[in-house]
């Protein structure tokens, strides 16, 4: 996201299942509605990309039976599965403060979840429970469905994003998500195959200690040498300027590197800004070449002229293609655009790079990531980045909940897209379960054996 910092705020709900607020009268679930509809349809920047009969369809037959939820949080829950239908990752519904669903917390119980290889794999507990359910296990169903099944019907349907892999991440992290007293039957595989069945209520987790507790273990900014020649540097995040000041402080040790691995797999993004400030000592380009960015131009008179337009007829004149393309929600803005000239008195890194990319490098990084394309000594090697970034339209719902709609679209200088899309790697590599289970990260393998063949 260009120069805006994007917190996602959880809030660990204190209403049980049984008792959630019934506060919305029927008008203010239409006029919620009605608002998230009407705000899409003039500012959603991708509405190109929508099936307009769909999507009108849906907020007809949401006029009809959105009123008829029973509390508040299934009224959002509807909001959130209408918003997904624009599959895009800066496009969301968030509940109000207090009714947020709770995730990996069932009181005795900590489950952490992650998709690897398409499979429900529980990848951390809480610490008591580390040999009563093993890293490695795999939840096999839910609620007395398949899993694939029970993500299918119950989890994916709410979920917002612009790519389908990371929209499959998410179902499976999301997979037990519920509000407290919600209670999932869930049977478990473990490594050894034996079955074992679960039955979790969410409330509370007292105990603190996670098992691995890779948290703790990540910071702002990780270095390490790989071996004599090749300096490892991990940018977790672009959300704190402190990190531009943690890597200046690196810069003698790296400076007698020979070359370089550029971690960015769990950088979510930030302020491109702080992720320029690093990239200008990777480069001795004096000028770098950032996204472009467009936006939709409504100009009323314009979209009533252009009732009157045929096809055929919009090519004849500028005024013809403008007043065609905003009758069609199709007429854009394009913000000016230019290099970024990099002013630094500094000795650079011009070294054998590797960057280490994946589905959770998102927004900022990869604005990072699209300064980087032209510089002949760096490679991407991992998978695909998470296919999302832009300026969000917020705003409030009925009930104390928010929306957020993309307003701002961004493509690599020479108009390729990535929104929808991720950053492509130059050399892919994705870890399988058998890697995980044996703790090994192949893509740094990977990144270590690329520098090795061309110093």
């Amino acid at each position: 996201m260009k120069k805006i910092l994007l917190f996602l705020f959880l809030y660990t709900s204190n209403i049980s299942f049984g008792q959630i607020p019934n506060t919305l009268s029927s008008s203010d679930k239409i006029f919620g509605l009605s608002k998230f509809w009407q705000e899409v349809n003039y500012n959603f920047v991708y509405l190109d990309k929508v099936d307009r009969k769909m999507w009108d369809n849906k907020y007809k037959e949401l006029i009809n039976t959105i009123p008829n939820t029973k509390n508040d949080y299934e009224y959002y829950r509807e909001l959130q599965k209408f918003c997904a239908l624009l599959n895009d990752g800066h496009t969301n519904i968030f509940f109000p403060r207090g009714i947020e669903q709770m995730n990996t917390m069932f009181g005795d119980y900590r489950i952490f979840i992650e998709n690897i290889d398409e499979k429900a794999i529980i990848v951390r507990t809480n610490l008591s429970k580390k040999d009563e359910i093993p890293l490695g296990s795999e939840i096999i169903e839910v609620n007395n469905k398949k899993t694939l099944q029970y993500i299918t019907e119950n989890v994916k349907p709410y979920l917002s994003s612009s790519t389908e892999y990371v929209k499959n991440n998410e179902s499976f992290s999301s997979l037990l998500k519920g509000m407290d007293g919600e209670t999932f039957k869930i049977k478990i595989k473990k490594p050894n195959n034996d079955i074992t069945e679960l039955t979790l209520t969410h409330k509370r987790t007292e105990e603190k200690e996670v098992y691995p507790d890779f948290e703790a273990q990540r910071n702002l900014l990780d270095f390490k040498w790989i071996n004599e020649e090749t300096a490892y540097v991990a940018l977790n995040s672009f959300a704190d300027k402190k990190i531009d000041s943690l890597f200046i402080n690196k810069l003698p040790e790296l400076y007698k590197a020979k070359s370089l691995i550029i971690d960015l797999r769990n950088n979510g993004g930030g302020s491109t800004n702080i992720g320029l400030d690093i990239l200008k000592y990777l480069t001795n380009d004096k000028k770098i070449y950032g996204s472009k960015s467009s936006s939709r131009l409504h100009i009323p008179t314009f979209k009533a002229w252009g009732k009157y337009i045929e096809p055929k007829d919009s090519l004849k004149d500028e005024w013809s293609k403008k007043a065609y393309a905003t009758f069609n929600d199709n007429y854009y803005y394009n913000f000016e655009y230019e290099p970024t000239k990099i002013k630094l008195n500094a000795k650079r890194i011009v070294i054998p790079t590797v960057i280490l990319i994946g589905n959770n490098t998102a927004s900022a990084a990869e604005d990072f990531l699209i300064y980087a394309d032209n510089q002949k000594h760096m490679t991407k090697i991992g998978t695909n980045t998470f296919g999302s970034t832009g300026q969000p339209f917020s705003f409030s719902l009925p009930g104390g909940g928010s929306a957020r709609i993309c307003t701002k679209k961004d493509t690599y200088p020479d108009g390729r897209e990535f929104v929808g899309y991720g950053i492509k790697p130059d050399i892919e590599i994705k870890p399988s379960f058998a890697d995980y289970l044996k703790k090994n990260d192949i893509v740094l393998e990977k990144a270590i054996e690329y520098l090795k063949k061309n110093k």
